[in-house]
């Protein structure tokens, strides 16, 4: 499968509808989506139907993006700290109701170090995503000693790890990370580095190698969709039918070689 994050752009509060939108992605050719569950970054209200309305337009629905606002705070011994312990439970519920497999998660930048508050909160999320059967990816940033804690101290086949090619790139890139996380890695967020932000750009546009990053995603046990995680930031110039038609173009190229890069034995 082939799939793309679903707030990629086009207004600051979403000019085109996410009914609208979820057409035209799969128009595009995508397969599946993955959505952001929260009303920040100018969402808004009304995000939990985009599941009823990317269904209804022929996607599968990879995994939802929690909120990353108050990632920091997962070991805070306060309001704030309690605030998103409950927000992730909530996420685990939103995605046992609506039927989604897998949830993507922050964990707090290395300098907001997990201590024994954050890491009985994740205890109680992971043992509530285990009840419910979904799985858990964690996604790296600025945050690898956080990341290889927790996948570390939590064995449990619900517990994974999500891969962010871009993050990877900006804040760990003498890190092999799909080396040391590949045989549990749940998702993925392939976006180039380079552009006004020096990150979320379509592959191919910025300065990632490529063949190095899908050698080594073919090389693990993933079996999952080939996403995108990509904004318009540095596409204005294109409609929003242009950039997902680009965008899907890219995908496929990446898809494809994953596909050549897979070891005989395992190819899907």
């Amino acid at each position: 499968m082939i799939g793309i994050y679903d707030c990629f752009g086009y207004g600051p509060g979403y000019d085109v509808s996410f009914e609208e939108r979820y057409r035209l992605i799969k128009k595009a050719g995508f397969d599946c989506v993955m959505l952001w569950w929260s009303d920040k970054f100018g969402r808004g209200t009304g995000y939990q139907k985009d599941v009823h309305f990317a269904r209804n337009a022929g996607l599968v629905v990879e995994n939802i993006h929690a909120p990353v606002h108050e990632q920091n705070s997962l070991s805070s011994d306060n309001l704030d700290g309690e605030s998103v312990f409950q927000n992730y439970l909530q996420n685990v519920d939103d995605c046992f109701k609506n039927n989604i497999p897998t949830i993507v998660i922050h964990l707090p930048d290395d300098p907001y170090p997990l201590n024994s508050t954050g890491i009985e909160r994740l205890r109680a999320i992971i043992t509530e995503a285990e009840n419910k059967e979904i799985q858990i990816a964690f996604e790296n940033l600025r945050n690898i000693d956080n990341l290889t804690l927790v996948l570390d101290l939590f064995h449990s086949r619900y517990v994974g790890y999500c891969y962010d090619s871009c993050h990877h790139k900006n804040y760990a890139p003498n890190e092999e990370l799909l080396k040391r996380f590949g045989n549990r890695l749940m998702a993925l967020h392939l976006q180039d580095n380079g552009g006004k932000h020096d990150q979320h750009q379509l592959p191919f546009d910025g300065n990632i190698d490529w063949i190095k990053v899908m050698n080594s995603i073919s090389l693990t046990d993933y079996k999952g969709a080939t996403s995108l995680e990509p904004m318009n930031w540095d596409y204005e110039h294109l409609s929003i039918h242009q950039f997902l038609s680009l965008a899907y173009q890219k995908a496929k190229e990446l898809d494809n070689m994953r596909m050549r890069l897979l070891p005989k034995s395992t190819q899907l």
